[in-house]
């Protein structure tokens, strides 16, 4: 049994792809008391009221994570937070800088202080492959994010809440996955744009992401930053797999994005363990009682985790297989 079965959970940013399937997968599988959807778009409140039919466990709450006296209210009498609100175009956040840091740094600021005076017991903060060794400035907001909820068991070590993050690649079935787009310009018999062909990605599914999620509240101490294992694919098997013998051409890639996608970094690896389903980051400094967890394998000194060096890979037809799911 989960530690989130029979309690009341917390869902910033609730309404995305992610809050959605968390949604569906708690309550089919976690009998959670309430849920609060909170969001700040009350037309994504509206259509995911019709998804539940009105759930009577489900509460919803219109607000924004730049409210800091909106967000204890409605954490009010909440066991575990979920932090999955953040903006995270790319090409978006170069051009509007500051609200990416108003939301995705000050925001998460918000989260644990809210978290910490409500007495919140876990908080589990999302990440993004992004965030290790950034290039561009929303990787580079969430890598702050990321931080300061690893530095909020700090501020909490006399109090019983504690945070950790989970960082994975890019999500099969979500507003912003690639996919979509490929299928209707193949559709209109349009060739595919590709960003430059040597591009490898991480990829893991929604239910796969939520799991995971789910299963680090159950082990988390506080500090942690978790990492799946998931396998990478090839842009151009995926591209295979979604249209096959689809013309493409090549774009190049765009401002702040990578040719090969990293969810460790070198200089973390000193403090990586490596588990069956996952990696561990461990906190540089842990003042809250923090413990090496047993039955992890030390990673070599300079091991970094991208998505062209990974050990798993999706080819044409598990990635075929995979989609028709969707």
């Amino acid at each position: 049994m989960s530690v989130l079965s029979g309690s009341s959970i917390l869902v910033t940013g609730a309404t995305g792809s992610f809050g959605k399937a968390f949604l569906g997968h708690a309550l089919a599988n976690l009998d959670p008391q309430r849920i609060v959807v909170f969001s700040r778009d009350e037309l994504k409140q509206y259509e995911v009221r019709q998804m539940f039919g009105d759930d009577p466990r489900l509460r919803f709450f219109i607000g924004d994570i730049r409210d800091r006296e909106r967000l204890a209210r409605a954490m009010h009498g909440v066991d575990h937070v979920v932090h999955a609100a953040a903006l995270k175009q790319v090409d978006t956040a170069e051009y509007n800088p500051s609200e990416y840091v108003a939301t995705n740094i000050n925001g998460s600021q918000n989260v644990i202080d809210a978290a910490i005076n409500a007495g919140v017991q876990r908080v589990v903060a999302l990440s993004t492959d992004k965030a290790s060794s950034p290039i561009n400035l929303y990787g580079a907001t969430k890598l702050v994010a990321d931080k300061l909820f690893i530095a909020g068991n700090h501020y909490a070590a006399t109090h019983p809440t504690r945070f950790a993050v989970v960082r994975y690649g890019n999500v099969m079935g979500s507003r912003g996955s690639v996919v979509p787009l490929f299928r209707r310009l193949n559709a209109e018999g349009r060739s595919l744009p590709i960003t430059d062909k040597r591009m490898t990605r991480f990829w893991i599914t929604l239910d796969a992401a939520v799991r995971f999620v789910v299963d680090s509240f159950d082990v988390m101490q506080g500090g942690e930053l978790f990492v799946p294992r998931i396998p990478s694919m090839r842009i151009l098997d995926l591209v295979e797999a979604v249209a096959p013998d689809a013309p493409t051409h090549e774009m190049g890639m765009r401002p702040g994005e990578k040719l090969h996608e990293e969810m460790i970094a070198a200089d973390d690896s000193r403090r990586t363990l490596r588990f069956p389903d996952r990696y561990v980051v461990q906190p540089v400094v842990a003042s809250w009682g923090y413990q090496t967890p047993p039955g992890g394998e030390r990673v070599a000194d300079g091991f970094n985790y991208r998505s062209d060096n990974n050990d798993l890979w999706l080819e044409v037809d598990e990635m075929s297989a995979l989609l028709e799911e969707k």
